[in-house]
């Protein structure tokens, strides 16, 4: 039921952090969370109630206190710590940012942050998170399980830290907040973006930016995720067909989500400890205010690029580079192919390395060996929308 599905999408972190303040259990909370979906869809009407996300809650909730009133055993659990919920138990505010909290603990093993968050806060399925991770649907659904056994285990509380624990858990945090929105920014499957998952880590960032508003960090991530929201709309042709940022029409880009993007990018680069998503937003706001693709500061954007590679050495950070070192003017391509292709050992399963390699040699003139590039981006890539594309530019080289 579309309806159902529609609910369940947006309210699948309220429903399961609200359960899981008063189970202590995560696997219950997200079995309760689960089973009160399938009672909706047995229940509800083709339209769903006014309020589906408290019903929702509501329902989990209650198939959690009758599960903890047959459980015998309940005591024998090793439950997690939570704070008291104070009233009666309905959603907090704040429940989908402790919840965030618990599952970057710096207990848990970065991979397993990240799968378990977007799992459990993001409800995307073990096949996304698998294409996230670059890793199997299998080994994703292990470190899912480990991860909730050892939260257990370790008593790892269900809550915003205390100031004093914030530094070391804000980089966690932050950077599974990224990832959930990488999610749906580009779908394993279904359309290009997933505007429910990337509303959502949205949201998130913004309830970051108000739990730490004199961070650099958080004012940085919520910057970059605006600036690339504003140019949502404009990803795809009425087709639902692929437009790459050279050809997306700019007189429809959100100018007020560039606005405070370019706010609060500028703001975190200016501060002494900017990091790594300061330097992303600059890139972005870079490409919000050019003119064009053509009117694009080419040059600033690669040097903003080394800024990042300096702070947080990485290879997709090197890619991105050479491909922004390509588009300036008068540069070595051959010089930018020969960077891409160094990279190749560590980017082993990354579909935009050999898209990116495609371009460049298709700009040289090596079509052939730009057709065979775009062959094995195909091979790669999951999304239908990148893969109707990458087989058009084939398509195209071949003829």
């Amino acid at each position: 039921m579309p309806a159902v599905e529609d609910v369940f999408r947006g309210a699948w972190p309220v429903v399961v952090a609200a359960t899981v303040r008063l189970t202590r259990d995560l696997d219950l909370a997200e079995d309760c969370a689960q089973e009160a979906v399938e009672r909706a869809l047995r229940t509800w009407p083709a339209t769903p109630p006014e309020n589906g996300t408290g019903w929702l809650t509501t329902t989990a909730r209650r198939i959690a206190l009758d599960r903890l009133r047959r459980d015998t055993v309940l005591q024998r659990k090793l439950p997690l710590l939570v704070e008291p919920a104070g009233d009666d138990g309905d959603p907090a505010p704040t429940d989908p940012l402790r919840l965030v909290f618990t599952c970057a603990h710096p207990a848990l093993a970065r991979a397993s942050q990240v799968a378990l968050t977007l799992r459990l806060v993001c409800g995307v399925d073990v096949a996304a998170i698998a294409a996230v991770l670059l890793t199997g649907e299998a080994a994703v659904a292990r470190r899912i399980t480990r991860a909730k056994q050892k939260i257990a285990a370790a008593r790892i509380p269900f809550r915003v830290p205390p100031d004093d624990e914030l530094p070391a858990r804000l980089d966690a945090v932050l950077t599974v907040v990224h990832l959930a929105y990488t999610a749906g920014h580009v779908t394993v499957r279904g359309p290009l973006r997933d505007a429910r998952l990337t509303g959502r880590a949205t949201e998130l960032a913004r309830l970051l930016v108000g739990l730490l508003p004199d961070e650099p960090e958080p004012q940085a991530l919520l910057a970059l995720v605006l600036l690339t929201e504003a140019r949502g709309p404009t990803r795809t042709d009425p087709d639902g067909d692929l437009v790459l940022l050279p050809a997306q029409d700019r007189s429809r880009w959100d100018r007020a989500l560039i606005r405070e993007g370019l706010a609060r990018a500028t703001t975190a680069v200016r501060h002494p400890r900017r990091g790594r998503f300061a330097w992303q937003a600059a890139v972005a706001g870079l490409h919000a205010v050019a003119p064009s693709w053509a009117e694009t500061d080419w040059a600033q954007i690669v040097t903003t690029y080394d800024a990042l590679l300096a702070s947080w050495p990485s290879p997709v950070v090197a890619l991105n580079r050479a491909a922004a070192r390509s588009q300036v003017p008068g540069a070595d391509l051959e010089a930018v192919l020969r960077e891409i292709d160094a990279l190749a050992p560590d980017l082993a399963g990354y579909p935009y390395l050999p898209a990116a390699r495609a371009d460049v040699l298709a700009r040289l003139g090596r079509t052939d060996e730009a057709a065979a590039a775009y062959g094995v981006a195909l091979v790669l890539t999951t999304n239908p929308v990148e893969r109707r594309y990458l087989a058009r530019r084939q398509a195209e080289l071949v003829a």
